[in-house]
């Protein structure tokens, strides 16, 4: 019983060497010193958390990679949609039919105006001009659109009107301030879109 009594008193004072010897050396690091070993256990953290599971999410791709290597080498690759290679006559077919009949203009004009509305900008009068080209089966519909509002307005109009209408490219713009402080921006679009005739 004497035994286990001392055992337990060596382990506290050993421990309680050990902390003694430990609050010395943080000490002597400074903070300098502290930060380091504050970052050393972060980087450790993060090790642990997050780039093992990573690791291994990356081994078992690496090892599906290899098999379907293994399988596209062997010809068994069980391939439940087979492509069909387009003919350039067909390939062509599929890039005009992409683009938005002549006669629906009115429809992409009233969309584009929509969105500016919908962004707050004050559109003023637009010019519009229909271009034909000779060897093309497209046309151009170039479009001058002059909006005033503010930076953030303007940036979400240019992002929801190539979505809303994904036959224009802005072919270009500018831009013009009253003063350095004023809030609000004109910007003169150039736009063009494009029609299947």
């Amino acid at each position: 019983m004497d035994k286990k009594i001392l055992n337990r008193d060596v382990i506290q004072a050993q421990s309680q060497r050990f902390m003694l010897l430990l609050r010395w050396q943080v000490a002597r690091l400074g903070n300098a010193g502290k930060i380091g070993v504050g970052l050393l256990v972060v980087a450790g953290i993060f090790f642990l958390g997050a780039v093992l599971p990573e690791k291994e999410a990356l081994d078992a791709l690496q090892e599906r990679e290899k098999v379907l290597k293994q399988q596209a080498r062997s010809g068994s690759a069980d391939v439940s949609v087979v492509e069909k290679k387009l003919t350039n006559d067909q390939a062509l077919q599929k890039f005009y039919e992409f683009f938005p009949r002549f006669d629906s203009s009115p429809f992409w004009i009233r969309e584009l105006v929509r969105v500016a509305q919908k962004q707050g900008l004050e559109i003023n009068s637009g010019d519009f001009r229909l271009t034909f080209e000779r060897d093309w089966r497209l046309s151009r519909y170039d479009i001058i659109m002059p909006v005033r509002g503010r930076y953030a307005q303007i940036r979400a109009f240019m992002a929801d009107a190539l979505e809303a209408v994904p036959a224009m490219a802005i072919t270009g713009f500018s831009v013009k301030r009253d003063n350095i402080q004023s809030a609000q921006l004109e910007v003169r679009f150039e736009m063009s879109l494009y029609l299947n005739e």
